[in-house]
């Protein structure tokens, strides 16, 4: 398997090197200067199928250039006021490293509301939240550790959950089909926390909308999970 691994890792780049401007432009804002950790993410996503996983990362750089998203960072979400709104009710931070240096982000899904803009603000949140993780806090943690740090872990905190969370499904769908579609294997491992009775009926919904890939990395923790978490991640 290793040795077709780099067969398929080197045909890939071979394909890549053709890359001509802007394509190229962006592509270099997705590696950050680890093309490698890209192609694998890529091939991941595709099973190691070379002509998919190129198919799928060509698409991805024409969606980031088609919305400009190279420079979203640079676009605040107007009025102001607008953008707190968002921010208030889109409880998420970056709380800490793994063990293996890669940042944890907790996510405080059962108190969010997501009821303060349209579904394209929030979605234009998210990337922007995606964009400076992978082309800020990913590279920093990389020059901490002195490797490539290409994922991070999520903390699903689930306090607070309640039925009426199945009303945000639309933007639910929205968010993750971005997600899987231009920031594949980004996420190493999910863990849910905290999570009450209406979790198993909330996750019968919302499991089908999700990759295959993306259930697999799920864990659910008992409680808070703290015996868990501590096993992989460092507290500040």
């Amino acid at each position: 398997m290793a040795a077709a691994s780099e067969e398929a890792i080197k045909q890939f780049s071979v394909l890549m090197e053709q890359l001509e401007e802007p394509l190229k432009t962006t592509f270099q804002n997705v590696h950050q200067g680890y093309p490698r950790g890209t192609l694998l993410r890529f091939l991941k996503a595709r099973e190691w199928n070379v002509p998919k996983a190129y198919k799928m990362l060509m698409d991805c750089l024409n969606w980031r250039l088609q919305n400009e998203i190279d420079s979203v960072l640079a676009k605040p979400i107007l009025p102001a006021d607008l953008y707190r709104s968002i921010r208030d009710t889109l409880l998420v931070g970056l709380t800490g490293y793994s063990k293996q240096g890669q940042p944890v982000y907790a996510f405080g899904v059962g108190l969010s509301t997501f009821d303060r803009a349209s579904v394209n603000y929030y979605l234009q949140s998210h990337i922007q939240m995606n964009e400076y993780r992978d082309r800020v806090v990913l590279p920093g943690a990389s020059e901490m550790s002195g490797k490539q740090i290409n994922t991070c872990l999520k903390v699903m905190d689930m306090t607070g959950l309640k039925l009426s969370a199945l009303n945000q499904i639309k933007m639910l769908s929205t968010i993750t089909a971005v997600d899987d579609l231009n920031y594949p294997e980004k996420t190493e491992t999910y863990y849910i926390v905290n999570a009450p009775y209406v979790f198993s009926a909330c996750w019968k919904v919302v499991k089908p909308l999700l990759q295959e890939r993306t259930k697999k990395k799920i864990k659910v923790l008992y409680g808070p999970g703290r015996d868990e978490l501590l096993k992989v991640y460092i507290l500040n």
